[in-house]
């Protein structure tokens, strides 16, 4: 016989079709089960002692114990292996050092990505009270789904999430689906305009990035006078944002300028260029010029410096912004 490569908890369907079978009847030939030979490998079914011809079935609740039995090891030995390499960091450890690490305002840089997200991860496992999160730029489909159930855990646990994300993003069909399967758990607010991403566990552990694209490296924050300026700029950021009530902008505001073409409109106003408007909103270049071109046609502007002063004579940035 040759072997299958999958667990029990991958039975395939010729092995879960051949052990179904011989339950019903109590055992089965050889022959009848010759596709699934996965099913002596794991132990489903053994040799009939009077006649090697046959197999005789385990009953599931021996086969789970069996199974059980041996997950239980796996975790016994994982707990040992930690427990053998924490001996093994322990003797490296001093007061000496402990006490630099401290002094240095309990920082940890974080380099790569699978380094930054385990300590999030750790985070996240460990948060119970509250959790902040800053998230200016747009979040692909996959990173919503692979977030979902960290954000599920969370909610379970009675964690009060708050989130504050850019006005653009919220257009994303992802994050709304995101949005909707959490619930009332999370409360969103947005604004036109997010410093980079920071996560706040607990106030106790912040996460903010370190290096210029955002993504290779961050700073793990755990000096409580750092954590809490942190905090502070969140809250004042949150009071400033909109409360998100239902669909996402999608209607006019002014003259026929949809509630993005508005944040891009003061972020003009302000001088800045379309490169630094897009990275602010989460859209692309491309994008972000096909709104600055809607509003040229919208004010009659020729040039930047005219639809600036346009921008401002209209009214636009002193009218109210759509609640989202």
């Amino acid at each position: 016989m040759t072997h299958h490569t999958h667990d029990l908890e991958e039975l395939c369907e010729a092995g879960a079709s051949g052990y179904g079978e011989a339950l019903r009847r109590g055992r089965v030939r050889r022959g009848e089960v010759a596709e699934a030979p996965c099913l002596i490998d794991l132990g489903l079914v053994h040799p009939d002692p009077d006649d090697g011809e046959w197999l005789v079935p385990t009953p599931p609740s021996v086969a789970l114990h069996t199974a059980l039995e041996s997950i239980e090891a796996e975790i016994h030995e994982g707990r040992a292996r930690e427990a053998r390499i924490a001996r093994v960091l322990e003797g490296f450890r001093s007061p000496e050092r402990g006490d630099r690490i401290a002094s240095a305002g309990g920082l940890v840089v974080l380099e790569g990505l699978p380094r930054i997200n385990a300590a999030i991860d750790r985070a996240l496992r460990a948060c119970r009270t509250e959790l902040l999160c800053v998230q200016p730029g747009a979040r692909s489909e996959s990173v919503l789904r692979e977030a979902l159930p960290k954000h599920l855990r969370l909610r379970d646990k009675g964690v009060r999430m708050r989130s504050l994300y850019g006005r653009a993003s919220l257009h994303s069909p992802a994050l709304k689906s995101f949005l909707h399967h959490v619930g009332d758990a999370l409360e969103v607010r947005s604004l036109s305009d997010l410093p980079q991403r920071m996560f706040i566990m607990d106030r106790v552990v912040a996460f903010i990035p370190a290096g210029p694209d955002g993504l290779s490296s961050a700073l793990e924050l755990r000096q409580p006078a750092l954590v809490e300026y942190l905090v502070s700029v969140f809250e004042r950021l949150w009071h400033q944002a909109l409360q998100m009530s239902g669909a996402t902008p999608s209607s006019s505001t002014v003259d026929g300028v949809t509630e993005r073409q508005a944040a891009i409109a003061r972020l003009l106003a302000e001088g800045h260029a379309d490169e630094i408007v897009a990275r602010r909103l989460g859209i692309s270049v491309r994008t972000c010029r096909k709104h600055v071109a809607h509003l040229s046609a919208v004010f009659g502007s020729t040039n930047r410096v005219q639809l600036g002063v346009s921008i401002v004579r209209s009214g636009l940035l002193d009218a109210p912004v759509a609640a989202l």
